[in-house]
Order: C-alpha cells, then structure tokens, then sequence
C-alpha cells in the first residue's frame, strides 16, 4: 500500500482485517467495506466484524444483509456435546445430498471440550449451489436438543418469523407452555414460531438408549422440515443407521429403527397462546455471581461472547482462575443422592468423582443443628472428631450424570439390595433443595488438615479440592487424579501442562477449575502449548530451586534484623508433612512482619522471595499415558494406578 501511494497519487487504497478472534465474515460486512472504499475520503485501516471501541477503527454493517437464493432451507440445531446431536446432522446432510437433488450444506460450532458443552449445528439445504461460507442468521427451522438451554442460550435467535421450532421436551404436551421460560415464551409470540416438542430422552430411554437423542430429534426433524416426504426420510434413516451402527450388530441396529418408529408417535404440536406465563429457567450464571471484572466471562458463559466490544476484555489479557464453579451447567438428567443412614463414610464416591461435584465434611455438630430443612447430616465416624457431624453433599447443578459414585459404592441396605449409600435420582425436582444444600455446604468449615492421615482415603477425601467443576467428559478417568494432586498439594503447586485434554478442561476460555483456598492460594498453572511439558516443567522446578536457594542466602545476610533463632528455624524447617507445611508458612508470615519496610536491597529481595521458603510443588502434566512420582513420601501409594493420566511430580 506504501508502494502505491509513493509511486501514484492517483491510487486509492484502504486495508483492512476481518476474521478476527475467528469472527465471522458475511455479505453485509463486505458491503459495509466496499461502502466505506466509495466514500469521498475512506478510512485507510479499519476492521469489520468486531465493536472495536478502543481504537474505534471498526465499520458498522447490516447484520440483516441475506444474498441467499430463494427455495433454501436453512436449520439450526442446538445440542450437547456426546448427545448425538452433531453426528445426526452429518448424516441428514448426507442423505439430503445424497437422496435428493437438492445442495447440502454444514458447519458446526463447539469448543474444542469434547462433551458436556454447547454444540450449534447450521445446515442448509436447497435446489441451488450454496455459496454461504458463514453461519445461519435466518432460519426457517430450529431444533434445541436440550431443554435446560431454554432462556440460558439465545437459542431463539436466529429463528426468522414463522420459522418451526423443535424442543426435546420431558414434560407432557399440556404441560410444555407453562414450563418455557418467560422470555421463550414472549419470543415464540412475537416472532409467531411453530412450536413442536418431542420427549428425545424419554424415547431413547425407553429403546435402551439412554442419552443418546440424536436418532429421535433427526427423525423429527425430517417430519417437520419437509426437505423429503415423510416415508422417503424414514427409510433414508433407517438406510444411514444401517450404515453407522451395522458393525455394533443387529441389537443396535434394531433399537435405533424402533426408535425412529416411536419418535413420530410422540411428535406435537403445541398451541401457541396469545400471551405469556411467568415462568424463568435459571439464568446461565447465578445472578450473585455477577461482579464487574466478570463481565466478559459471564458474556461469553450465556453464548454471548460475539458481542463483546473491545473494551470488555482485559487490559492485560488476565482472566480469574475458579470460573467454573459459577457456570452451572445443569446438564445431569439424573444426580447422586446420600442416604445418610446407609453411608460408612468411606469416601470413595469422593476420591472418583471425575468433577469433584461430591465433596465430604466434618464440621461442628451446631453447625448442623442450625442446618435449613433439608439438609442431611449424620455423626462423623472418624475417632479424632468424635462429637461432630459429618455431611455428603452433591453440587448438583455441576453434576455430568456419569454414575461412577454409585458403582463405587461398596455398601448396599440390608432390606433392600438395589439401594446404596449413594443413588442416582431425577435431578429436575432436586434442583431447588440441592442447590440450597450446597450453598450452605459451601460455608462450612472443613476439618483440620493436620489433623487427618493422608494415606487413608476416607481422610484425604475430607481435603478441599483446589481443582472442581471441569468441562472433562462425563466419566473422565484422568481428573480424578488431577483432583486428588490438587486436594494433597494445590496450594503449593507449578503446573506445566502440554497441549492434550488436560489442557482443554484445564485452561479453556471462558471458565477454568483450577481455583484458590480460603487464604488465596492455589496452583499456577500454564500451558506451552508444545509437547515440551517435561522441558517446561523442570525449568519450573529449577527456578524455583534457584529463588529458594537465594532466599536462604539472604536470610544470613539479614538475621540481625529478624533474629538468629527466626533465621534457624526457617532453614532447617521439616516440610514432609503437611503440619511442618503450615508452621513453616507461620514462620515466613513472621519474617515478613519483621522485615517491615525494606530498608536495603537485600531486605526489598528477600520480601519478595521469602514465600518460596515454603515447599513448592511442580506437576508436570498431558492429556493422557502415564502416571509418575519420582519419590516425594507415600505419593506413589496414591496415584500408583493413575495410568489415564501423565502426571510427572518434581516435589
């Protein structure tokens, strides 16, 4: 551009970038920019498709700009990650390409999280070439495969007036109206959206699918949108389960072809009313949570995210650490539930909860008689708190539903077989008690660390985990280790973490689990984005070893500010033990204290580095393989049969 301008006046030309933070790049923004070129004096750099409020060099444009050919069909489906919904899209895009002379078209927007996260699948369909490399703004049909999206997710948004609208809704017909949400409900209206609804996961139930709606909701979705007459789609269906599940045999394959056959017989349409009920589902964030720094994080949290202007995000690129155990998901049809009179405090529901949603505690026995109703509590069986009660509790709405609490529990009621400790239970008439339960478990205090042995679990589960509420898997065999690293050395801990799934629930935008205790401490972590994590790692231990190294230097040049006794005790302190952890804390509390406001450079240094007196910890962690001690005392008895995590620990 340089070039042009020096060489020929004559020459107009602007520049400008799109695409950023991989927005999208759509008709309308190309006008806006072919626009902006026609003005008599142009901006010479802009940006399009972002609210650049800060530099202020973006170009407004018409968001409404639609250059599609007439005659097309265009869908979208919102889904769950691991229900089916995206790998039932690919196949309608292949029996409408296939079957029919029409075009086939689609994209799909996820997180890089496997499951448990919002899905979005955009299709389109037509007798004309599709030339529409951007996502859906318009749609004539709209499927929500989830229920609980309903008034979390602007899940309506992209619904066009008169568009059909398809939820998998558990409630009977003459109940769906009254259970929407107030704002779903005022949208339905206003856009004047047919409504149908069909009980996905009551039918997949009923077939012996469980969680899996993607064949019930493709079904209604062919019986609705009229790309194929109804009996050609049915039996293009069947044809494509033949073809995706034939090589899990002829069982599987049934009870898919029975599920497309009942999918239709509980297919409705719902009368739409003129007005609208009072009627909310909870908000993507608890409205308590809401604080200014979170903004961006609540924003991109509710799918909002695109919105954000510039100005939003943070200056240095910092986000808080804990975000996950605010997002609420609610994605569990089904969540653990205690029987206090059955459980013998094992905690082994505790050590294998992959979300870390089970947590145990022993606390004064006032503080359960001061309880609110519903709250369960029974004595603590454990003999150094004899007197106090102890409580399991679920954080239900955090719960993913994978049900490995219940098979881990060794103890069954003696009058009846099938009954644990620990069952799973509908979680919808749940939410409300449970959630008021957590709440009040949440301000309980735990039991002393010293106090607990942590070479039995029973014990160690009753530690605050320092990493909770991850986006694994439902059912993830690493992050129960993760979690029980993070409950034994959190507070202390380095991580070094290559790029694998322990990044990706680990560090993922716009919520991590990674989180702090009551005094603020908790693990550092970051990700070299290289398979380097061993390189990283060590560089990380031999850092610290090097602050800690000159910190102890210092402390002889300064005891005869802060005292030889004070200087002795921190240099020669046993930290193999989690009491000889905090009394060395204690001791470091001390120097600063006396160490006042620096009055040399030796004092300012030794300020800064005298935290590093205490034991740190450096985990370095990948997504999968192996797990390894390299000697710090009894930890090898605890992860020894860690093998779906690679966790190397340099204590």
């Amino acid at each position: 551009m340089t070039a042009l301008f020096e060489n020929d006046r004559h020459v107009r030309a602007i520049g400008g970038r799109y695409g950023l933070s991989s927005k999208e790049f759509t008709p309308g923004m190309v006008m806006a920019i072919f626009a902006e070129a026609a003005k008599a004096e142009p901006r010479r750099r802009f940006t399009i498709g972002i609210i650049d409020d800060v530099t202020n060099l973006s170009l407004e444009w018409d968001a409404s700009v639609d250059i599609e050919p007439e005659g097309t069909v265009r869908a979208v489906f919102w889904g769950l990650g691991a229900d089916g919904t995206v790998g039932a899209n690919k196949n309608s895009i292949k029996i409408i390409g296939e079957d029919t002379e029409n075009y086939a078209q689609g994209y799909f927007v996820y997180d890089s999280k496997k499951s448990g996260s919002v899905t979005v699948s955009h299709l389109r369909f037509g007798p004309h070439p599709i030339r529409s490399p951007y996502l859906i703004r318009e749609a004539s049909f709209v499927a929500v495969h989830q229920f609980n999206f309903l008034g979390r997710y602007p899940v309506l948004a992209a619904a066009e007036e008169g568009a059909t609208v398809l939820i998998n809704c558990p409630h009977k017909p003459e109940e769906v109206w009254q259970n929407l949400p107030a704002s779903v409900q005022a949208e339905i209206v206003r856009k004047k959206l047919k409504l149908y609804v069909l009980d996905g996961y009551g039918v997949a139930k009923q077939m012996g699918m469980a969680g899996r709606v993607n064949t019930v909701m493709q079904t209604g979705f062919f019986a609705l949108a009229g790309v194929l007459p109804r009996a050609e789609a049915i039996e293009a269906i069947k044809h494509a389960i033949e073809k995706t599940y034939g090589k899990r045999g002829e069982a599987v394959v049934k009870r898919n072809f029975a599920a497309v056959d009942a999918s239709l017989e509980h297919l409705h349409e719902i009368a739409v009313p003129t007005g609208t009920m009072v009627s909310e589902q909870p908000p993507a964030v608890k409205a308590e949570a809401v604080e200014p720094w979170m903004h961006a994080t609540l924003e991109m949290i509710a799918g909002r995210g695109d919105l954000l202007p510039v100005s939003a995000l943070p200056l240095d690129g910092t986000f808080r650490t804990g975000t996950a155990a605010i997002e609420k998901r609610d994605i569990a049809l089904e969540v653990p539930l205690w029987d206090a009179d059955v459980c013998i405090q094992c905690g082994k529901c505790v050590l294998v909860c992959p979300h870390a949603v089970i947590r145990g505690k022993i606390y004064s026995d006032d503080l359960a008689k001061q309880a609110p109703a519903g709250f369960k509590s029974t004595p603590a069986r454990l003999k150094e708190f004899k007197g106090q009660a102890f409580t399991l509790q679920v954080a239900a709405e955090d719960c993913t539903g994978c049900k490995l609490c219940v098979e881990v529990c060794p103890v069954k009621d003696k009058t009846e077989v099938k009954h644990k400790a620990i069952n799973m239970q509908p979680f919808a008439p749940l939410r409300t008690q449970e959630a008021a339960n957590w709440a009040y478990f949440e301000q309980l205090p735990g039991p002393d660390r010293d106090l607990l042995h942590y070479n039995h679990v029973k014990e160690v589960t009753l530690l605050e985990p320092l990493f909770e509420f991850s986006g694994a898997c439902a059912g993830c065999g690493e992050t129960p280790y993760v979690r029980l690293l993070s409950s034994l050395f959190g507070d202390r801990a380095h991580i070094a973490n290559a790029t694998g799934c322990s990044s990706i629930y680990g560090g993922n935008l716009p919520t991590t689990p990674w989180t702090v205790n009551a005094e603020g401490r908790g693990p550092a972590w970051a990700n070299s984005l290289f398979e380097d994590n061993a390189e990283f790692g060590l560089g990380m231990r031999l850092a610290l070893d090097k602050q800690e190294e000159y910190a102890r230097e210092l402390l002889h040049r300064v005891s005869g500010k802060v005292g030889d006794e004070l200087v002795s005790a921190l240099l020669n302190a046993d930290q193999a033990e989690e009491a000889g952890i905090n009394a060395q804390r204690a001791r470091v509390k001390e120097l600063k204290a006396k160490l006042g406001s620096p009055a040399n450079t030796d004092e300012h240094d030794l300020l800064n580095l005298a935290d590093h007196l205490v034991r740190r910890s450096v985990w370095i962690m990948g997504g999968d393989g192996w797990a390894y001690d390299i000697g710090f005392g009894g930890l090898d008895q605890v992860i020894a049969s860690g093998r779906n995590v690679n966790i190397l620990v340099l204590d």
